[in-house]
């Protein structure tokens, strides 16, 4: 992997969150390559071991832990074996988070809706509360763990994950826009809340991303972008998607203690343009 920057994080633990993912995992191997000592987490174990083999084998720090950012005690289980294993956390990834089918729609507007799809009003409400408390919650529980250390040192960062759906909801996912729209909130929140700790809290928000998730929503089975697809790229003045590495300079740099160090509270877009444009 070709990092970004030249960011020396050696000697820093990091705490990945959603490390089983593309995403998070590209962050988990970068803040290895950069020196950190790396704590990968994730519901799937199987995914992360796999992941801090990998790094392993290439000569960096590295460890899997199952987590699930939805249980505290099971957190704070993790917490303390990563004490153990590699020290308190330096810099906390928040990165766990997703959609759920039950909370979306199945029509861009109502008045498109034809009978036996779902509307606004087939929305599951345990679909919709699943959704609040992945993206919410997994990030409030995983950092009041993980900030203990933080405190106790008077030094530290948060980094969150949010999204472009935070600012502009998009059609059809009213619960993860409006979840991911309380992450940002929630970033201001702990900035304020830990500034006289020594504690940074930043996010970022991706723009539109191809990942296995959303593969076939964005492109037909012959390669063709869906017509969905063609509304997101008609709409970003790059026309194009963000790949996944390009998130990693924006990562580095809000946790980078002299880089940013005045930095607090922002949530930075990254989004090869989208949200600058106007449709017009």
């Amino acid at each position: 992997m070709n990092l970004p920057l030249n960011v020396d994080f050696t000697g820093k633990v990091v705490v990945v969150t959603g490390a089983g993912g593309v995403l998070c995992g590209d962050m988990a191997r970068a803040y290895a390559q950069a020196g950190a000592k790396v704590a990968a987490l994730d519901l799937n174990e199987e995914a992360v071991k796999k992941l801090a083999d990998e790094v392993t084998a290439q000569g960096y720090i590295c460890k899997g832990y199952k987590a699930n950012v939805l249980e505290a005690e099971a957190l704070e289980e993790v917490h303390q074996q990563v004490l153990k294993d590699l020290g308190p956390c330096d810099i906390l990834v928040n990165g766990a988070g997703g959609n759920n089918p039950r909370a979306t729609t199945d029509n861009e507007y109502q008045h498109e809706a034809k009978e036996g799809q779902k509307t606004f009003f087939d929305l599951d409400a345990s679909g919709v509360d699943f959704v609040f408390k992945l993206n919410f919650q997994g990030t409030l529980l995983p950092t009041q763990t993980f900030t203990k250390d933080m405190v106790e040192r008077k030094h530290g960062c948060i980094l969150n994950i949010s999204s472009m759906n935070a600012y502009i909801p998009l059609t059809k996912i009213p619960a993860y826009s409006g979840a991911k729209a309380a992450v940002s909130n929630f970033t201001q929140w702990l900035a304020t809340h830990f500034a006289g700790s020594g504690i940074r809290a930043n996010a970022i928000a991706p723009g539109f991303l191809v990942s296995n998730q959303n593969r076939a929503l964005l492109f037909n089975e012959d390669g063709t972008p869906t017509a969905r697809s063609a509304k997101i790229l008609n709409g970003t003045p790059m026309g194009r998607f963000v790949d996944s590495e390009e998130l990693l300079g924006g990562v580095f740099f809000l946790t980078d203690d002299k880089a940013a160090s005045a930095i607090t509270g922002v949530v930075l877009p990254i989004d090869c343009g989208f949200a600058a444009y106007s449709g017009v």
